[in-house]
């Protein structure tokens, strides 16, 4: 995966933009929370971690 594509998925899959997207879509603000905080501690936060640490 190139870095631009990388960058893209890595934005459309951050938790704020879920719940940004959940919001948009008619949800309360605390059923938004709820669920996108559960998906970054069950899935968002496994996948980012699983990815190779980079050299800087």
């Amino acid at each position: 995966m190139n870095s631009q594509n990388a960058s893209a998925a890595q934005h459309y899959l951050n938790p704020l933009h879920v719940y940004c997207r959940l919001r948009d879509l008619g949800l309360p603000s605390s059923v938004a929370r709820t669920i996108s905080s559960g998906y970054e501690r069950i899935l968002y936060r496994r996948a980012a971690g699983a990815q190779p640490k980079t050299a800087r």
